[in-house]
């Protein structure tokens, strides 16, 4: 395997293997300042802030939820291998690209632009976003790269926040990603940046964030032949080495470009009482002001433009069906939503007696959808064969809805031994008229054998419309009119957590009436009855001294396996040590693996973005491992890695499928570094 380095990626190497030179040195003169040898004012001096604190936004009304700060060593080079987005990842195998999680309970629901579903995992979302409250200015930089000239992957990540004061904050973030892939024609490239604001005072508090994305894919509709992968002698007159960039594709000549924008700012009055927290003794009175009602505002925008383009009249033959131009295709789909709500909000703990927080809101939402596609620019021949266009067709499919809802929360997030959080929400007028939204959490814990056991659980009951595009779509090669019905789920899930043991089980049922899925021919389809999903997973920690052996398995199984097909059984095993090195150097190295049984693969679809079900004679993917080696290390603020992914490409076999036609990336050596410059 051949790798060539550009400079800026070798002086990167460069730089990971200066710090791991440096590390016994910097340990030195660490235990000479400790031990007095060394004498330095400005260490002594040295004021030692207090660690920052991030949090995310529950929607509509913007309640603070803890949230973490990404400086973890623990598995910071999963991130860059694309097939580990999940314990069962299926993807169209470059980096940035489609895909969609085979763990059912961890997948996300359908969105109302569906366009987006299939790289939500890279996209900004409301869930995602993070505010940053930090005593001194922060900034997170990160720089993953692996691949040679003709495969090149790279990835640039920043995070910055910083304080005004103890009341005023803002934050800027940027992604860029670039892969050329693996593949012929499966370049993927995305652009994301977005900034943040809040303001949190005795009796106003603010926040605010804007993010922009901006997604070019190109699709390829997988290799043409798997026996490419499976057995290229077979096809190569004994030959059994080919490169990837050599094997034929479906496509070379369409791309999806998606973008988007989304806007939030919610701000609040708050109404309280001044509370004397003076200790004895005190010379000066400490006042507190204590918020017990709070009345909000909030105010939502989201932007989508999806293009999908097909510039190769050859790629034609790629679709069954072709209405309106056989030459290339340029579809164009646009979604806005605006929503604005109002709420009442009684604190939780402002007085001794108040167990919990109650809310009630209202929210109105308008959203439109436009749909346009190319007609050819001349007229056509006599020999051009086009699809007749359904009787059913809706030819002028733009639209706009409102909608009117009211909800409430009810939640208690203080205190050890129980938390709880329920939201419900009701379709009052509009296109959500009837439509129910309720879920919730559950949290205890409890003293057993001489540590803390934490039990959660929770659950939804959803009765909501079907999103407009899967009802109503029009473009050049699908075309649907349906008259779906209300989608019903309902679902429960627990958790067990056992600290001493270091294991936590998993469990849960969803039962789903009128499900949505898209069939053989890549159209959406409704699903009268009933299909009940199962799910169990034990995750199990060991260790002995440094050496580390962690395993998550699950279980799942669907009572419909042609309409939710699902692996049965999904291992993720990781085996590391870890371990300090001089004192001063955190180390993780070790070989993780995935593997999951074979099920019937779901396929994916460029022309929709959508991933659906196989007809007669599918194709079986999985029961393949996935090993990946790597060394992690970091050193004080500065994490690094070296990764030498899907390293045993070819020695239990060559059927690394993750979807039908679709194989995951060969064999790779893939480098990270993130420096935290808050210190």
């Amino acid at each position: 395997m051949k790798i060539t380095l550009s400079p800026n990626k070798t002086f990167i190497i460069a730089s990971i293997i200066f710090l791991v030179i440096l590390c016994p040195f910097y340990s030195a003169a660490q235990e000479k300042l400790k031990s007095g040898s060394l004498n330095s004012t400005a260490t002594q001096d040295k004021k030692i802030y207090p660690a920052g604190s991030a949090w995310s936004l529950t929607y509509p009304l913007g309640i603070h939820k803890s949230a973490s700060i990404d400086t973890v060593l623990y598995n910071y080079q999963r991130q860059f291998v694309t097939a580990l987005n999940s314990d069962a990842w299926a993807c169209t195998g470059t980096f940035g690209a489609e895909g969609i999680n085979m763990i059912f309970f961890d997948r996300p629901k359908t969105s109302d632009f569906l366009f987006s579903d299939a790289l939500s995992h890279y996209l900004p979302s409301f869930k995602k976003e993070k505010f940053y409250n930090v005593f001194i200015p922060m900034t997170l930089l990160s720089y993953n790269f692996g691949g040679g000239q003709t495969n090149q992957t790279d990835r640039l990540k920043a995070v910055f926040a910083g304080n005004v004061n103890k009341h005023w904050g803002f934050g800027a973030n940027i992604d860029y990603l670039y892969s050329k892939g693996n593949y012929n024609s499966s370049a993927a490239k995305n652009l994301i940046n977005g900034f943040t604001f809040y303001y949190d005072g005795d009796r106003y508090e603010a926040q605010a964030f804007y993010n922009h994305f901006n997604e070019q894919n190109q699709e390829n509709g997988g290799i043409t032949n798997d026996l490419y992968i499976q057995d290229p002698a077979v096809l190569q007159g004994g030959v059994d080495n080919i490169e990837p960039m050599s094997i034929p594709t479906r496509l070379n000549g369409s791309q999806n470009q998606l973008n988007g924008t989304e806007v939030y700012f919610s701000n609040a009055y708050k109404l309280g009482f001044w509370r004397d927290d003076s200790q004895k003794g005190d010379t000066i009175r400490k006042m507190t002001y204590v918020p017990v009602t709070k009345f909000i505002y909030s105010f939502n925008y989201k932007y989508n433009h999806r293009t999908f383009k097909s510039t190769k009249s050859e790629d034609s033959n790629f679709w069954e069906s072709t209405y309106f131009n056989p030459n290339e295709t340029f579809d164009d789909t646009y979604y806005w939503n605006i929503s604005n709500t109002i709420g009442i909000a009684s604190i939780e703990g402002f007085q001794t007696w108040a167990k919990f927080g109650l809310s009630a809101y209202a929210t109105y939402e308008i959203d439109n959808f436009k749909q346009q596609w190319q007609l050819p620019e001349t007229t056509l021949n006599s020999t051009t064969q086009l699809t007749p266009i359904p009787a059913s067709a809706n030819l002028n499919p733009d639209t706009r809805r409102n909608s009117l809802w009211i909800g409430g929360r009810l939640e208690k997030m203080k205190g050890r031994i129980l938390k709880y959080a329920g939201n419900a929400k009701l379709g009052m007028l509009g296109d959500a008229l009837g439509d129910i939204d309720i879920n919730g959490e559950i949290e205890t814990r409890f003293r057993l054998a001489k540590d803390t056991v934490i039990i959660s659980a929770n659950g939804f009951l959803h009765n909501k419309r079907p999103s407009y595009l899967l009802k109503h779509y029009i473009s050049n090669h699908f075309i649907w009119n349906n008259d779906f019905g209300n989608i019903r789920e309902i679902r429960a899930e627990g958790r067990l957590f056992i600290p001493w043991t270091k294991t936590t089980l998993r469990a849960g049922v969803e039962n789903i009436q009128n499900y949505i899925y898209f069939n053989p021919q890549s159209l959406p389809t409704q699903h009268s009855g009933n299909i009940q999903v199962l799910s169990a997973s034990i995750d199990q920690k060991l260790n002995a001294g440094i050496w580390n052996w962690d395993n998550t398995i699950t279980y799942q199984t669907s009572s419909n396996k042609n309409i939710i097909p699902l692996p049965s059984i999904v291992l993720y095993s990781n085996m590391y040590l870890g371990f300090k090195a001089f004192n001063v150097l955190q180390v993780q190295v070790g070989l993780d693996c995935d593997y999951y049984t074979k099920y019937k693969g779901l396929e994916y679809q460029p022309a929709t973005m959508s991933f659906h079900t196989q007809g007669a004679n599918p194709i079986y993917v999985g029961n393949f491992a996935l090993l990946n080696a790597y060394f992690t290390a970091k050193l004080q603020k500065t994490r690094f890695f070296i990764l030498w992914s899907h390293c045993n490409q070819g020695l239990f076999g060559s059927n690394y499928f993750s979807m039908p036609h679709y194989p995951i990336a060969p064999r790779q050596l893939r480098f990270g570094l993130s420096v935290d410059f808050s210190n």
